[in-house]
């Protein structure tokens, strides 16, 4: 599809019209270009130096926003309707990818106030993947120079600028075998132009004549306990004269509330178009101390620094957070990496993020997602090259989730002579290292001192070769990065003399294995460091995809259950299709007989499986070989998946993300599927005291099985098996065991349920690959088809600012796998929505309340209500 054929209803003026104040008109003042003017090298010459000039007129060029990639800018301005793209095979269908074969235009003009003294930097934040960049007839940089999407360069433009001022930015084609970019390896089909385009802002920053790099702080806090800390504050300042200038370089440091905790200041004198370090010591008294959400406060102290030459502000920097805590990381003597965090042992439970298939950026969006992690017990995402926006490790940073950023893999990034899995991406030559050590210059600028990071990953499947791996090195330590650096995702290798080996697996699986895979001891099990793994699910269910699937579409799921499936992975990848998937479900639950019967057999399957693993890692803490980490692959989806989320693009949470949030409660009771017992979790940092535990098993029938009292105590930050489980082998066909964690005031801590067979699936670990462990034998979990019918009664009231949901079960047998769904007056999901638990199981009488919370400004709010052997019904919400 040619889209300049593409009728658009209106052209809007340019974003920037000449009448507009300047962009900038004092030292220490930045700003970002506010938008751009697009257009391809199709319709207009490729003239840059007549482009870029004042008088050219771009007013009917396509007017986009002031970051993303072709496709985001296209969809932005009304070209393409995501929504309508997203539908079935439309983006293959709908987008012609040659039109992205040829270079693209961004054009924007605006005002400045040129003057003596003045002058004027233009920074580039990242320009996927390479550019020529042009301002008033001038070339500013080049492809070679501008080039990788995270190559951020900052240009003196000082002689170039006028009143009137054009910008001008060629943007070439992305080759990710070719580009420093951001792929998407087989997560999902390719976006149409790669991912090219002005994906971060630019920004215009205006100073006098030396100008302020960006703003690094480290400490020498190690652990709590310390009544003040030493904080040194560093800054490169560019003398942008070609004359010694001297000054005073000040900086203010406050906490959380505004308070001032410290000054310093300090003089220079920097030689002609040089750039110096000044360093500036401070001393905080009775420290605050930052630690993540589960574990304490977020209290950040911000630092601002001001230049002056000559008794004039030269330039001011942007206040810049950071937190007071320590991280480091050691290889244990298993060859597993273990980090610690303010002194104390630190277990990652965290998923692998991933930004939109067109790199729109919308940070309200990320937020929840931020917030959703939280919600299901995790501490930790992980960006295999996807490092986003400064606004990402802001909102991190506030909430208190961790972060481990990092290269991502198989593409240009890791074209090494002993990577076998590169094999169309040529060697690394020179320009590739000066381009690749810019662009970890560019990250650990902007990253260093944010409170949320955890690590930084040089290699994700692959570790950097020597040259490569000290170039990054290097220039994460000039830069003051104070956190763990780790070699690899995996432990396929390390840059001896350069980096201690990863400490990460990367065994998979990717695709489903059963429960008790966890419980074992072999490839992606509940030891050592999983840097990517889980099972591969993350099922919609069928409000999400009613939104992004045709009815045909939708019945390839649940009839054509070995069909290669668009909205999986790539078509050339070994996930593309639910087949694994598939062979469990029927054989486990038996053949589907309707959508609605494979989604409620599917979140089934996800909540098993999503559980498991968190809690085999939670479990296994403090195991002879412990399990010290486990990112989940994935927790969200670029567009409309039917795989690798813990919860949908559309935000609904499904079985994967309650069966996350149940393995990962701070205080939880777990059951160990290949040994039946069961394990006492403390993660938490200062819960401890007596504990009980009520094990109870009962059959379809509802009739009990088994009981069993036991009383224990709790340790901070622990796990420790405390007994096992009677009457699995008296199960006739499925049974169902509750585990309920209580503390000495009888309140409940954890309430756990789980459907049993007398025996588990038989894995057949000799034949495994790298994404999966093949069944030979799978358990029956069929006779929950034929289950009688519970009476389940369902009540909700507010409760505070939100509501709470009353469920009863009035029936003398389990009500199995109860679904909570929250949807508007015309029956349509409701995101994002906080359930405090859901896909939840009632014994026979009993009585749970779960609390929901949403923004409920829409009117007409109810909760659909189903299950396994639950009739579907419907309350309201009222007011």
């Amino acid at each position: 599809m040619e889209f300049w054929k593409v009728a658009l209803l209106s052209f809007a003026t340019s974003t920037a019209a000449y009448g507009t104040p300047a962009l900038v008109s004092s030292p220490g003042q930045s700003a970002a270009i506010p938008g751009w003017d697009l257009q391809s090298i199709a319709r207009v010459h490729s003239d840059l130096n007549a482009l870029s000039k004042a008088g050219y007129d771009s007013s009917k060029w396509y007017h986009v926003g002031s970051k993303g990639t072709l496709m985001g800018g296209l969809v932005g301005t009304g070209v393409y309707n995501a929504d309508d793209l997203f539908y079935s095979t439309n983006l293959e269908k709908k987008v012609d990818s040659s039109d992205f074969a040829i270079p693209w235009l961004y054009r924007q003009h605006f005002r400045l106030q040129p003057g003596h003294g003045k002058h004027f930097l233009l920074q580039t934040n990242g320009i996927t993947s390479k550019a020529d960049v042009w301002l008033n007839g001038h070339q500013v940089a080049n492809k070679s120079v501008q080039a990788g999407a995270y190559g951020g360069r900052t240009y003196d433009v000082t002689k170039l600028v006028n009143g009137q001022n054009a910008l001008a930015v060629k943007v070439y084609p992305t080759d990710y075998n070719l580009d420093f970019a951001l792929g998407f390896v087989d997560w999902n089909p390719y976006p149409p132009d790669n991912g090219t385009g002005v994906w971060r802002d630019v920004e215009i920053r205006q100073s006098g004549p030396v100008a302020l790099g960006p703003t690094r702080v480290v400490t020498d806090f190690k652990e709590p306990g310390v009544s003040s800390v030493q904080a040194t504050i560093k800054n490169e300042l560019w003398n942008l004269e070609d004359r010694t200038v001297s000054g005073i370089l000040n900086a203010v440091l406050k906490d959380d509330q505004g308070k001032t905790v410290a000054t310093a200041s300090q003089k220079y004198t920097s030689g002609p178009s040089s750039k110096k370090t000044i360093s500036l010591p401070a001393t905080i008294q009775n420290p605050k101390i930052w630690w993540p959400k589960q574990w304490g406060a977020q209290p950040l102290y911000t630092v601002q620094l001001t230049v002056h030459t000559a008794n004039a502000l030269s330039d001011q920097s942007a206040p810049r957070t950071f937190g007071i805590r320590s991280v480091t990381s050691q290889v244990n003597s298993h060859n597993d990496t273990i980090f610690t965090l303010n002194g104390r042992p630190f277990q990652v439970l965290g998923g692998g993020y991933s930004s939109d298939i067109f790199l729109r950026w919308d940070p309200a969006k990320f937020a929840t997602q931020a917030q959703y992690v939280l919600d299901m017990g995790m501490n930790t995402i992980r960006l295999e090259g996807k490092l986003e926006h400064p606004e990402l490790y802001d909102i991190c940073d506030r909430i208190g989730l961790m972060v481990m950023p990092g290269w991502e893999c198989c593409d240009k990034w890791e074209a090494w002579t002993y990577n076998d899995d590169v094999t169309d991406a040529p060697y690394w030559n020179e320009n590739d290292y000066q381009t690749a050590g810019q662009s970890m210059k560019y990250e650990v600028g902007a990253l260093q001192g944010h409170a949320s990071l955890l690590a930084y990953l040089v290699g994700s499947d692959y570790w950097p070769n020597q040259r490569a791996a000290k170039m990054y090195v290097d220039t994460l330590r000039e830069g003051d990065w104070d956190v763990p650096i780790i070699a690899s995702a995996a432990k396929r290798g390390y840059p001896e003399g350069i980096l201690p080996p990863s400490g990460f697996k990367m065994d998979g699986p990717y695709d489903w294995v059963p429960p008790n895979y966890w419980y074992n001891e072999q490839l992606g099990a509940a030891f050592g460091f999983g840097s990517e793994l889980g099972a591969g699910v993350g099922t919609p269910e069928k409000g999400s995809l009613q939104k992004f699937l045709s009815a045909a579409d939708m019945d390839d799921l649940w009839q054509s259950p070995n069909k290669q499936l668009y909205h999986m992975s790539r078509g050339d990848s070994s996930f593309n299709n639910r087949t694994i998937y598939n062979q469990a479900l029927d054989a486990r639950y038996g053949d589907p007989t309707s959508l609605d019967d494979y989604l409620l057999k599917a979140q089934m399957m996800d909540y098993e499986a999503t559980r498991a693993e968190y809690e085999g890692y939670a479990a296994n803490w403090n195991a002879e070989r412990p399990a010290t980490g486990a990112i989940y692959w994935m927790l969200n989806n670029a567009w409309p998946s039917l795989h690798w989320n813990q919860f949908d693009y559309y935000l609904h949470p499904a079985g994967s993300y309650f069966g996350t949030k149940v393995g990962s409660r701070i205080e939880h009771v777990a059951y160990d599927y290949q040994n039946g017992t069961v394990y006492l979790i403390n993660r938490s940092l200062d819960n401890s005291g007596a504990r009980s535990v009520e094990v109870e098993l009962v059959g379809l029938d509802g009739k009990s099985i088994a009981k069993k009292h036991i009383s224990t105590t709790t340790v901070p930050n622990t796990s420790k098996e405390i007994g096992s489980v009677p009457g699995i082998d008296k199960i006739k066909n499925v049974g169902f065991l509750r585990l309920v964690l209580k503390d000495t005031k009888g309140s409940t801590l954890s309430r756990n349920v789980y459907w049993l067979t007398p025996n588990i699936d038989k894995l057949n670990w000799d034949d495994s690959t790298w994404y999966y462990t093949p069944v030979t034998s799978f358990v029956d979990y069929t006779a929950l088809q034929h289950m009688a019918p519970a009476t389940v009664k369902a009540t909700a009231k507010r409760s505070g600012a939100g509501y709470s949901i009353t469920l009863e079960n009035q029936s003398n047998i389990p009500a199995v796998f109860i679904r909570l769904n929250l949807v508007d007056v015309k029956g349509g999901d409701i995101t994002p929505v906080m359930w405090e638990d859901n896909y939840v199981t009632l014994f026979p009488k009993e009585t749970m309340t779960v609390a929901l919370d949403f923004d409920d400004k829409q009117r007409g709010a109810a909760v659909e209500i189903s299950g396994v052997n639950v009739k579907s019904g419907k309350i309201g919400l009222g007011r």
